[in-house]
Parts: C-alpha cells; structure tokens; sequence
C-alpha cells in the first residue's frame, strides 16, 4: 500500500484536447499557423515601441508590456501542447506540472493586473487630464509595473503552495492539455474541499472583481467621453472600446473557469483553449489594429528597413 500522507505520483498523463486523430491533426495545423503568424506581431510590437520617441506615453510603455507579458503567456501552454499532439502518449513530470501552473497563474495574474493599470491610466488621461503628467511620471509607471509583477507572483505562489500541500497517490490522469489548478486539484487523494474554496477565492474572485471593477470604471469614463465635446472624442471612444473588448476577452473565459466549483464540463476544454493559447496571440493585435500611431509607426519601421 503507498503512503497516503506524500505525494507518490511522479508524472501527469494528459489525455488531450480530443481523442479523435483527425481533429487532433487539424488543431494541430490551425494552431501552428496562428502561432507562427501573430507570436512575431507581440514582439514586432514591442520593438516598435522600443523604436519610436513618438510613442513614449505611459499607454504604449503598458501596450508594450502587455504584448511581452502575452508573449510568454503563449510559451507556457502551446508549444508543448503541439508536441503532444504528434506524440502516442502524453506525459508531464510532476515538477513540469507544477511549474507549468506557476507560471500560467503567474504571468495571467501579472496581466489581469496590468489591465486595471491600463484602465486606470485611460481613466486619469480622460477624467483628470490636468493631473495626468503629475500622476503618471515614468518612476510611477515602473512602480506600477513592478507592483502587479509582484501581485502575479503572490497570487501565483499561493496557488502552488495548496497544491504542494495536497497528496497524489493515484490516478494520474489529467483530463486536459495542459496542467491546471480545476484538474489537478481533483486527482489528489484527500478531501479538497476547503483547498477549492481558497482557489476559487484566490482565482475566481479576484478575477470577478477585477472585471467588475473594470467594468465600472470604463462606463464613468464613457459616460464622461460621451458627455463632452472635445476633438479627442472619437480617439478616446476607440481606445476605451477596444480595452473593453479585449477585458470580455480575457476575463470570460477566466471567469467561466475559475469562479465555480471544479466540476468538469463539456465546455472546459475549448475555454481553456481559447484562453491559454489563442487570446494571448490575439489580444495586443486587437490593441495595434485599432490604435492609428502604432500603426503608422510600424509602417514607418517597415519602410526604415
């Protein structure tokens, strides 16, 4: 009989997106061609950034964050998830499915985060525009950025820590892609019920606040676009739109797994696709498409070269 009170499992078996061959072949196809083509835009963002004095302003030193932050997002879950694909039998290490949870949690919560700074810099350059320069000095930016890195690290070690905690002695077979807090917690071989709880408080409710808070301010800053008469108007309706879009991005799915007890559905699966591969590509190309400077500034990079 193994001992009950340690961890005796040493590896994760993933059973995979889909269990037929032809799906598996297709998504593998799908999701290299996006991963091919867009992973290059974050940085071809980051770089245009980098290069132009003209788009030094706290909202481009964040965009150009959350593009790096989406970027390493992206190396987490898809990478290995299309080895997996061409491979017979799917297995992941104890240790790599810890990590690959750490840094899922890590990098997500850094960018949750990120998105309520970038809400609160719209906020102040459209409700206190006067304050804004005095508010949003490049040391406070930093700060700003150091302190939600350090907030996706303690949301992040939390979450290990419960789970290093728990025993695993059998079975060993995660129902997914990728390792995750809903499916690993379920394998262990103890009661977990008071651990799901501190996860879904942890994940979950930090997640729906966040969204709801987000939610909020945006309307106050519509309201306050919508009621004035300035030439900046339609500039600022764009951006706030476009933030908007890309929060019921990222927070839908996020909310969708995490808010609620883990009890596997049929749904889970897609959402954790969309969620951990294809909207990290996608979301700082919904940002550039819609933002007129960044996109004549990557013309100007082109033509350079």
């Amino acid at each position: 009989m193994e001992n009950k009170n340690g961890t005796v499992v040493t590896e994760f078996i993933l059973l995979g997106l889909t269990q037929s061959r032809e799906i598996q072949l297709l998504v593998f196809v799908l999701i290299l061609i996006f991963y091919l083509i867009i992973l290059p835009g974050n940085f071809l963002i980051i770089l245009t950034i980098r290069s132009d004095p003209g788009l030094s302003a706290p909202l481009y030193f964040f965009l150009g964050n959350l593009a790096f932050l989406d970027a390493s997002y992206s190396f987490i879950v898809a990478p290995r998830m299309l080895v997996d694909f061409l491979s017979e039998k799917k297995v992941i290490s104890y240790r790599g499915c810890i990590t690959q949870l750490f840094f899922l949690h890590f990098l997500g919560g850094g960018e949750v985060l990120l998105l309520v700074v970038m809400a609160f810099d719209r906020y102040i350059a459209i409700c206190r525009p006067l304050h804004y320069s005095t508010v949003m000095r490049p040391r406070a930016c930093y700060v700003m950025l150091l302190a939600l890195w350090l907030g996706g690290f303690i949301h992040s070690i939390i979450q290990v820590a419960l789970i290093l905690r728990l025993p695993f002695c059998g079975p060993n077979q995660l129902d997914n892609f990728f390792c995750d807090v809903p499916q690993v917690i379920k394998l262990a071989c103890t009661d977990t019920f008071v651990v799901e709880l501190l996860m879904v408080f942890n994940s979950g409710l930090m997640t729906l606040l966040c969204f709801l808070g987000l939610l909020a301010s945006y309307a106050v800053i519509l309201c306050r676009v919508h009621g004035s008469s300035s030439e900046g108007k339609s500039k600022a309706m764009s951006t706030c739109t476009t933030h908007i879009i890309v929060i019921f991005l990222m927070f839908g799915p996020g909310i969708f797994i995490y808010t609620r007890p883990f009890r596997a559905f049929s749904a889970d699966k897609v959402v954790s696709l969309f969620h951990t591969v294809i909207f990290p590509l996608l979301n700082p190309v919904i940002y550039t498409l819609r933002n007129q400077e960044v996109k004549a500034s990557m013309k100007k990079l082109f033509h350079q070269h």
